[in-house]
């Protein structure tokens, strides 16, 4: 009988104390399920979809009628080291191994739907050690299936069968697993994205931006298409699909009930983080640097696609031990020639999101943010930053020749930017509203100023964005150029060479230049 693990393991629930305020964390197995569904509907537009702006959320055109696009985190020592989805020739699974290869032998495979026997046989042959799926319509759909008749309709029954046999001879494990969220979990997500920084950005651009309304909105629609695309609607049919994937001992109350919901909660956590990010026609991440050069590596990727990599970073922010800000990073990189993945000529080189040292306890180091007075006891020195954590734990080596992005929930502060530099990333995709500030214990002075990474910020392609802004932006830097090292600060004041004073929410402070 198909186990199916509820685990209520403390880490589902784990909370962090800061100032009697608890802020709950997402488990690492929620991470890795909602990054597989993201993956789903990683966009697939072609090149004339690209240039007007318009895709369809999930392209399954080119694919069978009973054929369900799927998406794939492949786990290793709990770190991601692939992020794949289905393309037009290849099921996930199929790609993974062509990816990984031998290298999938002990690893945990997040697929965001179960897989059909194809993949289920190859992957379990690789010597993967545990699957974990949506349980949902496979990705052989059963739903379609009953409305197909002749050999459509018996192929996908058959499949089922056959992957439920390799399932009960398999040494790997082979099920769903769902953790609870925390009982806070949704409406600490719902908080903190009205107030990230995408979303604050917007509203200093537009006067008359209603934030509440332009959120709510946004997010309404995203559920209601993630409900169709990764929900069932009518509860007997999803018991009728539970029966038919081996989970009969789910399909009683109040096992049942449970799943529906820790599904529905994990479904609208998405929808919140999606639409934190905004998905406008004239907003979105732009390069406003000039360069007298131009090269390869300065053409940005499709809006939609830079969208979806920085609501991956934002999925994993929330797996942050940071006590006050989570930031979350991922890096892909673009291969000259295409490639079988669903994802186009990009892979996946890391990800990562900022937490203390690998192997520390909980009150080993410090967790105060500026607000304490000793500095000995804030967490700055101790904290390891999202974007050193993704070139850490990197699954792949970054290729000079190749384009490396890095996408970002925050602007990287200036012990980051020597490291992305210095890695041969050539993209930056983030906000910049920390951009040229100084903090008590963190500085954000280097990010303007570096010339040999292309920089992309979410703007208006109208207000400094795209090639509209770039003249204005030029002639912007060209007047910080000529006060270089006359000492003039951002508000105008002269102070003499060598000493600058910013000023910074009515604080000041004094820099040797």
């Amino acid at each position: 009988v198909f186990q199916f693990h509820i685990m209520q393991s403390l880490e589902a629930v784990k909370l962090i104390s800061v100032s009697f305020q608890l802020i709950p964390r997402l488990s690492r197995v929620n991470l890795f399920t909602l990054l597989s569904l993201w993956m789903e509907i990683f966009p697939t537009a072609t090149e004339d979809e690209e240039s007007k702006g318009t895709k369809p959320l999930s392209d399954n055109s080119s694919l069978p009628p009973s054929f369900r696009q799927t998406g794939l985190a492949v786990v290793q020592n709990m770190k991601v080291t692939g992020l794949h989805c289905s393309s037009s020739e290849l099921h996930a699974g199929q790609i993974a191994v062509i990816k990984h290869g031998s290298l999938l032998k002990g690893c945990d495979l997040y697929f965001s739907r179960r897989p059909c026997s194809t993949c289920l046989k190859m992957v379990v042959n690789a010597g993967i050690n545990r699957i974990s799926y949506w349980p949902a319509d496979p990705e052989i759909s059963l739903i379609e299936s009953e409305m197909l008749t002749g050999a459509s309709s018996l192929d996908a029954k058959l499949d089922a069968n056959a992957a439920e046999r390799l399932r009960s001879n398999s040494r790997a494990h082979i099920g769903v697993l769902l953790q609870p969220l925390a009982c806070n979990m949704n409406q600490f997500v719902e908080e903190t994205s009205k107030k990230c920084e995408f979303l604050q950005k917007m509203a200093l651009l537009e006067p008359n931006f209603n934030l509440d309304e332009f959120f709510f909105e946004n997010r309404k629609k995203q559920l209601k298409d993630y409900e169709k695309i990764f929900l069932i609607s009518d509860e007997e049919t999803h018991k009728c699909i539970l029966m038919k994937m081996g989970l009969e001992n789910f399909c009683e109350n109040p096992y049942f009930s449970n799943l529906r919901q820790q599904m529905k909660d994990l479904i609208l956590l998405l929808a919140t983080v999606d639409a934190s990010v905004p998905n406008c026609r004239d907003y979105g991440f732009y390069c406003g640097d000039f360069h007298s050069e131009e090269t390869a590596h300065c053409h940005g990727l499709p809006q939609d696609i830079a969208r979806h990599c920085v609501v991956q970073a934002r999925l994993l922010a929330y797996r942050t031990e940071d006590p006050k800000t989570g930031v979350g990073a991922v890096i892909w990189a673009q291969k000259k020639s295409g490639s079988c993945d669903g994802t186009g000529n990009m892979y996946l080189i890391g990800c990562g999101y900022n937490a203390y040292p690998m192997g520390s306890e909980y009150a080993d180091f410090p967790q105060m943010d500026d607000k304490q007075k000793d500095r000995e006891i804030r967490k700055f020195r101790y904290i390891i930053h999202a974007e050193q954590n993704a070139l850490t734990f990197r699954c792949k080596e970054i290729q000079d020749d190749e384009k490396t992005m890095i996408f970002l929930t925050k602007c990287p502060c200036d012990e980051c930017i020597p490291l992305i530099k210095g890695a041969g990333i050539k993209q930056i995709y983030t906000g910049d509203m920390d951009s040229g500030k100084v903090k008590a214990d963190i500085s954000y002075l280097k990010f303007d100023s570096l010339r040999s990474v292309y920089k992309f910020r979410d703007q208006s392609k109208l207000k400094g964005g795209g090639a509209e802004g770039t003249a204005a932006r030029k002639e912007r830097r060209e007047a910080r150029n000529s006060t270089r090292g006359k000492g003039v600060d951002v508000m105008g004041e002269n102070l003499g060479v060598g000493q600058t004073r910013v000023h910074f929410c009515g604080k000041q402070a004094d820099l040797s230049t």
